[in-house]
């Protein structure tokens, strides 16, 4: 009983400081994304006129959007170590993220560990569920182009048809440069028995960190934004759109994300800031594209073997708390991330001020019609 009496007074704290946090979220998005769209609508005129431009703006409001999303978790204690290459000196290059996955907090902790790597989060096309086309950002990840993928054996040829349309349609059109993919296809809690099942009756790696990998998005990627440069003509299917200056896909970055113990965070902690500070480790790899093979059956033995090092790494970081030198290195590197406590405030001070401009402008004419 004394314990319960001690720990009541916590317990409250957490659960007003829940309550708090969530408040704020919704009042946040209710000011940041209606006046997102209101931004996208206005601007409508600047795309037809200068597309590049639209884009531009239209990225680096996102890219805020996303910052916000960075912030909640930020003030919670949840923040990232970096392990592995640095990866803001391709950040200007296109590029493909393979990203292990274990539960919704990969997308947040993405979210805010690429805040600081240059125009990457404003120039980038994530591959996510769709069920996330039904929360409350589904219509910004819409309005900027990133595609929904539905699962299942059923649906697989036709969301890979779609995905290679949405490619060749948004982008080189809306100007992008990295991907995020998830080639696991689900949550390694959801996946790893099924994995295991199929490893096991093919004579694949046992993996338990993480689950085999799907080489259809993957293959799909490379062959449109990487197969027809080959040939000397423009990647990705819309020629107007390619700038004569750019290379094309240039870098495979290798992800792999760890958890203490190897406890993910999910959305709703980061929001509601119910568990204790936590850093997440991010570990990066980078492949240039000629060392990445196209043809199905080497492409697929390819992710295999990435996602066997995810497994040896994921171990290793699980039974010392670090991840292994890189190879050639004798001593492992971290870095800490940071975000800016006055960009963030700035960019929360944008939104709420957007809001209240947009609801005045939206009121006035309203009055004006009835």
């Amino acid at each position: 009983m004394a314990m319960t009496l001690e720990e009541a007074p916590w317990l409250g704290w957490l659960l007003v400081k829940a309550l708090m946090r969530f408040a704020f979220m919704v009042v946040n998005n209710l000011v940041a994304i209606p006046s997102y769209i209101c931004y996208v609508i206005i601007l409508q005129p600047l795309r037809v006129l200068d597309s590049k431009r639209f884009w531009y703006i239209e990225g680096i409001m996102y890219k805020w959007l996303l910052g916000m999303v960075a912030s909640w978790g930020w003030y919670a204690g949840y923040t990232v170590m970096e392990w592995g290459e640095d990866i803001k000196a391709v950040s200007k290059d296109e590029a493909v993220m393979l990203v292990n996955h274990q539960a919704t907090g990969d997308v947040c902790t993405l979210m805010m560990c690429l805040q600081d790597k240059g125009l990457v989060v404003a120039q980038m096309m994530w591959l996510m569920d769709h069920i996330f086309k039904y929360t409350n950002f589904g219509i910004v990840s819409l309005v900027h182009g990133d595609f929904f993928i539905r699962q299942g054996r059923s649906y697989r040829d036709q969301q890979l048809l779609l995905l290679k349309k949405h490619l060749e349609n948004n982008y080189r059109s809306r100007d992008r440069k990295w991907i995020v993919l998830f080639p696991e296809g689900g949550f390694l809690r959801k996946r790893r028995e099924t994995s295991q099942a199929f490893a096991k009756k093919n004579n694949l790696p046992f993996l338990t960190n993480v689950t085999l990998p799907r080489s259809g998005a993957t293959k799909i990627i490379l062959n449109a934004l990487v197969a027809q440069q080959k040939n000397g003509s423009p990647a990705g299917g819309d020629a107007k759109e390619l700038d004569s200056k750019s290379k094309g896909l240039q870098w495979i970055i290798d992800t792999t994300i760890a958890y203490p113990k190897a406890e993910p965070i999910d959305i709703q902690t980061w929001i509601l800031g119910y568990r204790k500070p936590t850093v997440t480790h991010v570990h990066y790899r980078v492949f240039p594209i000629k060392d990445v093979p196209l043809e199905t059956d080497d492409l697929t033995t390819w992710l295999y073997q990435r996602f066997v090092e995810k497994e040896d790494l994921l171990s290793h970081f699980y039974e010392t708390g670090a991840f292994p030198p890189s190879k050639g290195h004798k001593e492992t590197v971290s870095r800490e991330m940071t975000l800016s406590n006055m960009w963030i405030f700035l960019i929360q001070s944008f939104a709420f001020l957007s809001g209240y401009m947009w609801y005045n402008i939206i009121q006035y004419f309203y009055h004006c019609l009835f």
